[in-house]
């Protein structure tokens, strides 16, 4: 895999914008400068804006609720080369958690099982998006953000192990706006004991959302259809981030 300093596209205004590209499938590679994942974009000035544009962005999907959008603009929302979608992917999910649960774990599961109607279009506008590159992403770009990643990247066929490491990666990348989580946390009236489980990213809990989908869907690929992905999209999806 490429180092964090070639994978990351360094806009000042966020801390986790990356490329999907570069990841070993078969004897090729994903391709670069077609997907891209990211945190926040509140923060990007003008010449941020311009560095993504002119990394090829032509589609943004914003998976943040309607509140963070309204506290937090997205900069390339009313782009004139930007087609924006927002789609809030774990809006109004509160999976109960016992005590020593891996929390996220908890979170990714439900929002598989029960936002599939949500996921299956988010994948939808990532499939149908013009020429280009797609940029979808969250506030940290690790959970909602991972999910959807983790999705794309297995269509692709990257390795399990792989996309792991890129759901892991978040952890550094992340790790200077800690501060700014936890405050947000804090504004919102969140304990932040109970909050600090939900700032992980541990290789564990993708490895084990990557088991669940397999253990009750039978693949990623019979989830996408479950979901009710058509093979068109799914072989679009692929041809996006592996080619024709």
């Amino acid at each position: 895999m490429n180092s964090p300093l070639t994978r990351s596209i360094p806009v000042k205004g966020a801390y986790n914008v990356r490329d999907l590209g570069g990841y070993r499938i078969a004897d090729t590679e994903t391709l670069w400068r077609r997907v891209l994942r990211a945190d926040a974009l509140h923060r990007l000035d003008a010449e941020d804006v311009a560095m993504l544009i002119d990394a090829g962005v032509t589609t943004v999907v914003d998976l943040r609720h309607d509140n963070e959008c309204a506290e937090q603009p997205n900069p390339l929302a009313g782009h004139p080369g930007v087609s924006y979608h927002n789609v809030s992917l774990f809006a109004d999910l509160a999976p109960a958690v016992a005590p020593g649960e891996d929390a996220l774990l908890s979170l990714y599961r439900k929002a598989l099982d029960e936002r599939s109607e949500t996921i299956a279009r988010v994948l939808t506008l990532i499939a149908e998006a013009g020429d280009g590159a797609v940029l979808f992403h969250c506030t940290a770009g690790k959970d909602r953000t991972g999910v959807i990643a983790a999705l794309l990247l297995t269509i692709a066929g990257v390795e399990t192990a792989l996309i792991v490491e890129d759901y892991a990666l978040t952890a550094q990348m992340i790790e200077p706006m800690m501060a700014e989580l936890i405050a947000g946390a804090q504004a919102r009236g969140i304990d932040p004991e109970r909050f600090m489980p939900f700032l992980a990213s541990e290789p564990e809990t993708m490895a084990l959302t990557i088991a669940h989908i397999e253990t009750k869907y039978g693949s990623v690929q019979a989830y996408l259809r479950a979901i009710g992905l058509s093979d068109t999209t799914i072989a679009r999806l692929r041809a996006r981030l592996a080619g024709d």
